[in-house]
């Protein structure tokens, strides 16, 4: 069985994202955020360490979601 954990975002960003997944596949902010995380971590174990550049890309990206201030 897969254990859980909590990670809280200012709830202005959960409702951008809200009204950003609605018409998606993703039923909830967890959704897309697990979708995220894992996409990087995949990104991350196939290229190794990460690069700034991608470092950079990766955090514009996430900035542009509303996920960084």
């Amino acid at each position: 069985m897969t254990e859980y954990t909590t990670v809280s975002i200012p709830k202005e960003l959960s409702e951008r994202v809200e009204e950003t997944i609605e018409g998606t596949s993703f039923s909830s902010t967890s959704d897309l955020v697990r979708f995220l995380l894992r996409s990087i971590v995949i990104q991350h174990q196939k290229q190794g360490a990460l690069t700034e550049a991608e470092f950079d890309e990766i955090t514009d990206q996430l900035r542009d979601l509303g996920y960084l201030e």
